[in-house]
């Protein structure tokens, strides 16, 4: 599909819910792009998107939305089981798709998607902001600079200060609708450490348990909506005496990983869903060096350790610090960056930082990692994706340059 770069780029946005703020960035009239329709099926959100977004068509129906021929590009935002089949109903209709991470909940569900990617040439963005963080940014910047020599091994903790908040109150506790946190939540990293090690999971091993909410008995009845002060920062502490939560769950709090790159690389992910703090900490050790990060955000610091020390050594050899920009959103202004890159790609094609394979690589390693859990911690192995369309996508999705 061709659309002017002398108008702002017509967005239809499908859900407006926990992510509904890519839509609230993506709204710039005058500015590149606007949300011209958007829908929703619950009349709340609806009612807020109206105030967000006026003159817009919001509706309850989807096919409003992705089969309006007003509408240039479409935000999937909706929750994760239903990525695959609204992506690639607005694929088919030739339009350019942003889908939110993970893809999807299944390996086969995000293979189709690729597919139909594929076979129609619509052009598929998938909403990996975190490869546009600034921490992340930086410390791929040292690595490919070669600061710490050749990648060996790949540390990665997730402490989830806000898991009782956010991931056991709503859809995000069941697994049929995400499969599990080590696909939902470790999505994000474990596309950063493929990023960082510059490989692909082959095989993992896991452990993991229900170990802190499943025996709170303070639950919402079948229906009931979220309380209103289901995210309290100055509340809900310690973690036993949350409200409110969802009346299924059944995915794991707690989860510790084993992976084996396809480039040799060994790695670890743990996610913990009750610490007091909230934040991402990686180390990355290379056959010269090793650096670490202290802190994710604004402010935070990421240190490299490139001579031999006695002992720890606070101070290490460098100190880089990881910028601000000149707008934060939540997220040391990644979103601000991703939805650049993606209506730059949505007019224009190309190579973007966020990658289609990579995004699939992550959900079955993901995937892999649940099922190793849940069978006792026996390693599985990832599959690979079709050759032919790992070709297409890291060709920018042009099928002239992939064959």
């Amino acid at each position: 599909m061709t659309t002017s770069t002398h108008r702002d780029l017509r967005l239809g946005v499908l859900g407006f819910g926990l992510r509904g703020s890519i839509a609230r960035t993506a709204h710039r009239p005058g500015a590149g792009s606007r949300v011209i329709a958007l829908a929703e099926h619950d009349a709340v959100a609806r009612a807020e998107a109206d105030e967000a977004f006026p003159g817009a068509l919001i509706t309850a129906d989807h096919r409003e939305v992705v089969e309006s021929p007003d509408v240039d590009a479409v935000v999937v935002l909706t929750p994760d089981h239903t990525h695959a089949d609204l992506a690639c109903q607005a694929l088919k209709a030739g339009k350019p798709v942003f889908v939110e991470k993970p893809l999807d909940i299944s390996i086969e569900r995000c293979d189709e998607l690729l597919r139909t990617a594929h076979e129609t040439g619509s052009r598929l963005y998938v909403g990996h902001n975190m490869r546009h963080m600034p921490v992340v940014r930086l410390m791929r910047d040292i690595i490919t600079r070669g600061e710490i020599g050749q990648v060996k091994t790949v540390w990665v903790r997730h402490f989830v200060g806000s898991g009782g908040d956010y991931y056991f109150k709503d859809w995000h506790a069941e697994r049929r609708y995400t499969t599990g946190l080590l696909l939902q939540k470790a999505s994000h990293d474990l596309d950063v450490l493929h990023w960082l090690a510059n490989g692909y999971t082959r095989q993992v091993q896991a452990f993991g348990d229900l170990t802190v909410y499943g025996d709170n008995p303070h639950r919402r009845l079948p229906g009931e909506p979220k309380h209103p002060d289901w995210h309290d920062v100055d509340g809900n502490w310690p973690p036993h005496t949350q409200r409110g939560l969802n009346p299924v769950i059944d995915v794991e709090d707690v989860s510790l990983v084993n992976l084996r790159l396809d480039n040799g690389v060994l790695a670890a992910y743990q996610q913990c869903h009750f610490t007091p703090d909230y934040w991402r900490n990686y180390t990355v050790i290379g056959d010269a060096g090793r650096l670490e990060n202290f802190g994710d955000g604004p402010g935070a610091v990421v240190k490299v350790w490139k001579s031999r020390h006695p002992s720890y050594s606070d101070q290490g050899d460098a100190h880089y610090h990881v910028p601000s920009t000149e707008e934060d959103d939540g997220h040391g202004g990644a979103d601000s960056l991703l939805v650049d890159e993606f209506l730059r790609f949505a007019r224009e094609g190309g190579i973007t930082d966020t990658s289609p394979v990579a995004a699939r690589m992550a959900v079955a390693a993901g995937v892999r990692a649940t099922e190793s859990l849940r069978a006792g911690g026996i390693p599985h192995e990832v599959p690979d994706l079709a050759p032919e369309l790992v070709s297409y996508f890291e060709n920018g999705q042009d099928a002239s340059a992939a064959r």
